[in-house]
């Protein structure tokens, strides 16, 4: 059964709250707390869940789940408050407000947002933000292989609730655990076990969204073709979700993690090409993090790089080295370089906890990876040649703190659709890449985002084509924005295409559908037909 909080706000949606003109004479918090008190059929003091700039709370709050601190800089707006509700009547009451008060809201679970747009409005003043960190009960039904969990808590939340029940089942999401849930799920989520299992989304059976007239609904009152949209066709542009049926999916009570890495001098270009052309016909057991950065050279003062293979085995250690001699002997894995574990644990090596964690950690919400960054992201249809390779670190050397990943397909992420679901990146690709440049004086910003976007063109033989993919977790807003709420369809389409191939038309009409008036939307959100264009339809 879904969680489903107070009852307080039933379903109907009156609007005749407070008259426009009513708002002048009052702040935009009085006049929320106003509508908020009108539209509850409870006495809650929404005053304590409600954190102004004047709050001294307010910077705390709003940097709660922040992940890139470029958006946390003092020249970036911010919201008229925070409003972090408890119960799912409360985001239906503020859902109705907001559109009574006319008044932008953006909505985050988790934060870790690389473009900031779940709690930055650069294309709207005022806005305010719906923080769901508040929501985060998680019910796990190890006879139905399912678990209920509400949309702010965190990935590493779910895997340890989970790992309560058993050491056999787990949940294919990402590694980072303090990731939110609601929002990580809306966009695809990739995890150690996607070649296994697909992605988070591919593995969700139901859930609980609050559309734009306050509605609470489930899969059946939602129906198949919202249920499909908001399973990979992005967060902020659709509803709110409250919570998520997952299933999950069985573990071995053994598995392997290992870690091995190689500089230049030890062959690491030609070691990493042959990996490229083996990446998506290894064992759907295995997964690789194949991480390039600065490291230091032998030789004092110089420096080199460094690649890094770390990974997952849903199997023992003496089965990993079989496999691994088979299908990638070229990195010369040894026994020494892996751990048997269990499932639980190789969350904590995968998320970068220090070796001597225990699983209760993850109860903490711990983010470990703030910082200044920018990110993009592509995907590879063919190996990038070592002399391409070559050219790539010569580029990485000019940069401070330089990160690029590759991270193998194939599996089960090559055996379904890509119209299953939004995400669309499936047969055909071999490995996915992630850029990330990291730095920390503000002032350097400029500097910084064009050395990426510098290897991002470099890149551009080397990938997909036509359109040039991209995943949406990993948001850029180079790709193209919405400037305003009237954004056509045909803009909307350039990043669309990259992000969603030919599902973003069907996205398209199914937002028409449930948000005509595109009251949940941001820079990159679905936008509807133009009415023009509907009446062709």
């Amino acid at each position: 059964m879904a969680p489903s909080g107070s009852s307080f706000l039933s379903v109907f949606v009156f609007l005749l709250v407070l008259s426009p003109s009513s708002i002048d004479s009052l702040s935009i918090k009085d006049s929320f707390l106003q509508c908020l008190s009108k539209n509850s059929e409870s006495s809650y003091p929404f005053s304590t869940i409600l954190y102004t700039p004047n709050n001294s709370s307010f910077t705390s709050v709003l940097e709660s789940s922040v992940q890139n601190l470029r958006f946390s800089q003092p020249t970036v707006p911010k919201p008229e408050f925070i409003f972090t509700p408890l119960y799912e009547s409360h985001i239906q009451a503020v859902v109705v407000c907001s559109k009574q008060l006319g008044i932008h809201l953006r909505v985050r679970s988790g934060g870790h947002d690389y473009e900031g747009l779940s709690y930055v409005s650069e294309i709207e003043h005022p806005f305010i933000v719906v923080d769901l960190a508040k929501l985060r009960s998680i019910s796990v039904d190890i006879e139905d292989n399912s678990a209920w969990v509400e949309a702010g808590a965190t990935t590493g939340e779910l895997y340890y609730r989970i790992s309560e029940k058993s050491n056999t089942h787990g949940y294919p999401a990402g590694v980072c655990t303090s990731l939110g849930i609601g929002g990580h799920i809306t966009g695809g989520a990739y995890g150690t076990m996607f070649r296994k299992y697909g992605l988070a989304a591919d593995n969700v059976i139901d859930a609980r969204i609050i559309d734009a007239y306050g509605r609470v609904l489930d899969r059946k009152a939602m129906g198949e073709d919202l249920f499909w949209a908001i399973r990979g066709g992005g967060g902020g542009s659709f509803g709110i979700i409250t919570s998520w049926k997952v299933k999950l999916v069985p573990v071995p009570p053994i598995v392997t993690i290992f870690g091995a890495a190689r500089t230049l001098e030890q062959g690491a270009t030609k070691i990493l090409y042959r990996f490229l052309q083996a990446s998506d016909k290894l064992d759907e057991n295995l997964f690789f993090r194949v991480s390039t950065q600065l490291a230091n050279a032998s030789e004092e003062g110089k420096k080199t790089i460094s690649t890094s293979y770390n990974g997952l085995f849903l199997g023992d250690a003496k089965k990993l080295l079989q496999v691994m001699q088979e299908s990638f002997p070229e990195l010369g894995l040894t026994k020494q370089d892996c751990i048997e574990t269990n499932w639980i644990n190789s969350v904590l090596y995968m998320g970068f906890f220090p070796n001597n964690s225990t699983p209760e950690i993850l109860l903490q919400r711990q983010n470990l990876f703030k910082g200044t960054f920018k990110g993009k992201s592509d995907f590879a249809k063919k190996p990038i040649h070592e002399s391409a390779l070559e050219g790539l670190w010569e580029m990485m050397y000019e940069e401070d703190t330089p990160s690029v990943a590759f991270i193998p397909y194939g599996g089960m992420m090559s055996k379904i659709s890509e119209s299953e679901i939004p995400f669309p990146h499936r047969k055909g690709n071999m490995f996915f890449i992630s850029y990330m440049t990291t730095w920390e004086d503000p002032s350097e910003n400029a500097k910084h985002i064009d050395w990426i976007r510098k290897v991002y063109k470099y890149m551009t033989p080397y990938v997909s084509m036509y359109p040039r993919e991209a995943y949406l977790n990993y948001r850029d807003l180079d790709l193209g924005m919405n400037k305003n709420t009237n954004t056509s369809f045909k803009e909307a389409s350039v990043w669309g295409s990259k992000y969603f191939k030919g599902n973003f038309k069907r996205l398209v009409k199914v937002k028409t559908k449930v948000d005509a008036g595109n009251f949940f939307r941001h820079e990159q959100s679905i936008p509807p037909l133009p009415i023009s264009m509907r009446k062709r339809k």
